[in-house]
């Protein structure tokens, strides 16, 4: 029983240092950003959202990747994004990376173990939206983690003027 206990505090103590030093935190994917309108797609497992998942009627998680975009605020395209901006700013573990006046892309890395999910925002002039993804760089499910950020950060962007 006690050589169980050290096993499993060891376990701990390794998951808790490979995080630390960032051996938890995947690499940023190369293919991020618009192309042709649209965002790279979902991943083929359960650990990504989407608000162009309806784009990929075949995709084998579109039903699960499903997310609404965020409607523009009555300012336009600009003001929206810095309404985004101000939300993205405002959570802890997110960091804004790349801004252009369309996009938008930030990381959010979580407390302990120091996993990093890409966030990519951008807004859609053809559909008055912005459309978004966000996506976990390691493993194969996210246990709804994106998809509980994504509806939080709609919370606090619906909020804010």
């Amino acid at each position: 029983m006690k050589f169980v206990f050290y096993i499993v505090l060891a376990t701990i103590v390794l998951a808790l240092v490979a995080a630390q030093v960032g051996l938890l935190s995947g690499q940023r994917p190369g293919d991020l950003g618009v192309k042709d309108g649209r965002l790279k797609p979902p991943s083929l497992t359960r650990n990504s959202v989407s608000s162009q998942a309806a784009l990929l009627p075949d995709h084998p998680q579109r039903a699960y990747a499903a997310v609404d975009p965020l409607p523009f605020k009555a300012a336009g395209a600009a003001a929206s994004l810095k309404a985004l901006e101000a939300v993205l700013l405002a959570m802890p573990g997110v960091t804004i990376v790349e801004q252009r006046p369309d996009y938008m892309y930030a990381q959010a890395q979580t407390r302990w173990l120091k996993f990093v999910d890409d966030v990519e925002f951008w807004a859609n002039p053809a559909s008055g939206v912005i459309e978004l993804r966000s996506a976990s760089r390691l493993g194969r499910e996210d246990f709804g983690v994106n998809r509980q950020r994504i509806e939080a950060i709609r919370a606090a962007y619906l909020a804010a003027p």
